[in-house]
C-alpha cells in the first residue's frame, strides 16, 4: 500500500507563531475591555479605547481570511483554529475570557472583520450581562440582544458538550481533565519560578493541585493520560513536571498505593526536577551535546533539589518523600546512575516509580539536552526488552501494561489509508495490540479536527476488523500536533 504523502497530511502550520503572538493580544485586549466595561460607563475614555484596541487586534487577526474565530474547549482556547499555549503570565487572562464567555452560554465566537468599536461594544456589554438560568438560555438572550441591537457582524455557537458513548469508547476528553492539566501546569510554572527567585513555593497549594490530579485519575484516567500529549506549552520543563506526576499517580493506582499514598506519591513526583530551578537556562536549554562541565551542572540538581525542599515546609513538617525522590530519580537498581552513592543502599519505592516514567517522558519530549529519537511505542518496547539493568523491572512491567502495545498519542497509518492517534488501551483484554483511536485523516490524507473516536477492535458483518495497523509514523513528518486531539 502507499502511505499518504505528507504534503496532503501536513496542515498548514507556518503561521501558527504568527497567529499565537497577535491572539495573544487579542485576548489582553478583549479582557481589557469587559473589565473596563464593568468598571465605567461606555462613553469614558479608558472604555473608548480599550474597545478601539480590541477592534484593532480583531482585525488584525482576520487580515489574512477575512475573519476571526475564538473558539473554547475545556480549559484551552483556540484562535484561528490555532491553539493559545498557556503559561504563567496569559492563564489568568485566557481563564477569565473562557469563564466570561461560559456564563453567557457561549463556545464560538466569529467576528466579521468589518466589526465596527460600536459592534465590539455591544457584544461586551451583553457578555458582560448575561440573563438566563442555563447556558442555552443565556446563548439565546445573548443572540436576541445583539440582534435587536442591529449587530449582525458576529457568529456565535454554545459549548460543545463532551458525550460519552457506549462500548467504552470516549467522544472527547472531559472539560474536568483538562482544566486539571491547564491549572497544574500554571501551578509547575509558578513553582519553578518561585524558586529560581530564592522563594519558597506554596506547598498548600501545591498539595490542592496534587489533589486534584489524583481525583481526576480515579475518575477519567484516560482523558488525564491522553493530555500528557500536550506538549508544546512555552518550557517543556513544566509539563515535563506534571506529565510525570500523572503517569506516577496512574502507575500507583495499578500498584495498589491507597489515596493518600498517592498524594505523597504525586507530589513528589511533580517536585522531582524542582532542582533545575536553579540551573542556569543557558545550561538547561543548550542543545545539541553537554560539555563535561554542563553535565556536571544537570547532574546537579538532584542534590539541588533536596536543598531547595528544605524550604518548603508545612506545619513544621518538610515533605520527606519528595526529598528522597528529587534525590534519587536517577539512581539505577545496579548501583549506576548519579549522584555517586557512598555506600549501597535501597532505592525507595516513590523513587523507582518516578525513576521508570521519567525516563520515558524525557525520551520522548524535547527538554534541550535531550534529542528525542523514540517515538513512545518504540520506546516502550525498549524499556519493556533492556530494563531489568537500569530500572525497576516490576514498575516497568506495570508502566508497559498500563500503556499498552501503542501509548496515547502513537500516531497510526491503517490499512485503509487514514492516520490515527492513540487515545488508549483496548478495554478488551485480548484486543492489546488494537487501541482506542483518534481518526485524523480521510484516505486521501487530508487531516480531520477534530478526530472520529474510533476502536480497532470493531468487526464488520463478516467478522472481519474495520481497520487494521500498518505502522508507526512520525507526527512532525506530517506536521500533526497530537495534543491538539486531545483538548479540541
Amino acid at each position: 500500500m502507499t502511505r499518504p504523502s505528507r504534503a496532503t497530511a501536513m496542515g498548514d502550520h507556518g503561521g501558527d507563531a504568527a497567529v499565537r503572538a497577535v491572539g495573544r493580544a487579542l485576548v489582553q485586549a478583549f479582557c481589557g475591555a469587559m473589565r473596563c466595561a464593568r468598571l465605567y460607563p461606555a462613553d469614558n475614555p479608558v472604555v473608548q479605547k480599550s474597545v478601539r484596541d480590541l477592534q484593532l487586534a480583531a482585525a488584525m487577526l482576520g487580515a489574512g481570511d477575512g475573519g476571526m474565530e475564538l473558539r473554547i474547549a475545556g480549559e484551552f482556547l483556540f484562535v484561528n483554529q490555532t491553539r493559545l499555549r498557556l503559561d504563567l503570565d496569559n492563564y489568568a487572562m485566557v481563564a477569565y475570557l473562557i469563564a466570561q464567555c461560559r456564563a453567557s452560554g457561549t463556545g464560538v465566537l466569529r467576528a466579521d472583520r468589518a466589526a465596527t468599536a460600536a459592534d465590539w461594544m455591544a457584544l461586551i456589554a451583553a457578555l458582560n450581562a448575561p440573563a438566563g438560568d442555563s447556558a442555552t438560555v443565556r446563548h439565546h438572550a445573548l443572540r436576541q440582544r445583539l440582534h435587536a441591537a442591529g449587530v449582525r457582524v458576529f457568529e456565535l455557537e454554545p459549548p460543545v458538550q463532551a458525550e460519552e458513548s457506549g462500548g467504552g469508547v470516549d467522544a472527547a476528553p472531559s472539560a474536568l481533565a483538562k482544566g486539571a492539566y491547564a491549572r497544574s501546569v500554571a501551578a509547575a510554572a509558578d513553582v519553578m519560578r518561585a524558586i529560581a527567585q530564592g522563594q519558597g513555593p506554596n506547598l498548600r497549594a501545591l498539595k490542592r493541585t496534587v489533589q486534584l490530579i489524583v481525583d481526576r485519575i480515579l475518575t477519567d484516567e484516560a482523558s488525564m493520560l491522553g493530555l500528557t500529549t500536550v506538549r508544546d506549552y512555552e518550557d517543556p520543563t513544566f509539563t515535563h513536571a506534571v506529565n510525570v506526576c500523572i503517569f506516577a499517580v496512574a502507575l500507583g493506582r495499578r500498584l495498589g498505593l491507597s489515596r493518600g499514598q498517592l498524594y505523597d506519591l504525586g507530589l513528589a513526583a511533580l517536585f522531582h526536577d524542582c532542582g533545575k530551578a536553579r540551573i542556569a537556562d543557558e545550561v538547561l536549554h543548550a542543545k545539541g551535546t553537554l560539555t563535561a562541565d554542563e553535565w556536571r551542572i544537570i547532574t546537579g540538581h538532584t542534590w539541588l533539589g533536596v536543598l531547595t525542599l528544605f524550604q518548603v515546609r508545612e506545619g513544621g513538617e518538610y515533605p520527606y518523600h519528595a526529598m528522597l525522590v528529587a534525590y534519587e530519580h536517577h539512581l539505577k537498581p545496579d548501583g549506576g546512575g548519579y549522584p555517586r552513592r557512598l555506600r549501597p543502599r535501597p532505592v525507595g519505592l516513590y523513587s523507582r516509580i518516578v525513576s521508570v516514567i521519567e525516563q520515558f517522558d524525557a525520551a520522548t519530549t524535547n527538554l534541550g539536552y535531550r534529542t528525542p529519537s523514540k517515538r513512545p511505542a518504540e520506546y516502550v518496547a525498549e524499556m519493556r526488552d533492556t530494563a531489568d539493568s537500569f530500572l525497576d523491572a516490576t514498575c516497568v512491567r506495570a508502566f508497559v501494561e498500563m500503556l499498552g502495545v501503542y501509548p496515547v498519542g502513537t500516531v497510526l497509518l491503517l490499512d485503509s489509508f487514514e492516520l490515527a492517534v492513540s487515545r488508549g488501551v483496548n478495554p478488551d483484554p485480548e484486543l492489546g495490540n488494537r487501541p482506542l483511536v483518534y481518526v485524523i485523516s480521510d484516505a486521501e490524507g487530508n487531516l480531520l479536527h477534530p478526530g472520529i473516536a474510533a476502536d480497532l477492535g470493531d468487526t464488520d458483518a463478516s467478522g472481519r476488523f474495520v481497520r487494521s495497523i500498518v505502522e508507526t509514523v512520525d507526527a512532525e513528518y506530517y506536521s500533526i500536533r497530537v495534543g491538539d486531539y486531545f483538548v479540541s
